[in-house]
């Protein structure tokens, strides 16, 4: 399984951005996907993530009611809709898929693939 993530920028505050993770491969082993952020102070933290077919959600406390995750299982692809960024939210994210299921991971270690990553910066 090979994911590519996309469709970050600049962009300035309260603005908006969406993310792209588009899957190839074995997709018919993905399970949940999900995103993460990693700055140079930080480590990797979770985002995001929704299980296959997209009936369950799951969010950082930070990104709540800010941010909505989708996916196209058709098109294997997943989505991370970011409304009002905030300058705390530039980082590099990245989408990661799972290959056992049903229970969703917060955590990086239980996923399986990850994509390259993709910038996202929020000017003040």
């Amino acid at each position: 399984v090979q994911l590519q993530a996309s469709g970050g920028g600049l962009v300035q505050t309260g603005g908006s951005l969406r993310l792209s993770c588009a899957a190839s491969g074995r997709t018919s082993a993905i399970k949940a996907m999900g995103w993460f952020r990693q700055t140079p102070e930080k480590e990797r933290e979770f985002v995001a993530a929704i299980s296959r077919g997209g009936g369950t959600k799951h969010y950082a406390d930070f990104v709540k009611g800010r941010f909505t995750i989708s996916r196209d299982d058709t098109e294997n692809t997943a989505y991370l809709q970011m409304n009002s960024l905030k300058p705390e939210d530039t980082a590099v994210y990245y989408c990661a898929a799972q290959r056992t299921g049903p229970i969703i991971a917060t955590v990086s270690d239980r996923y399986n693939y990850w994509g390259q990553g993709t910038l996202v910066t929020v000017s003040s």
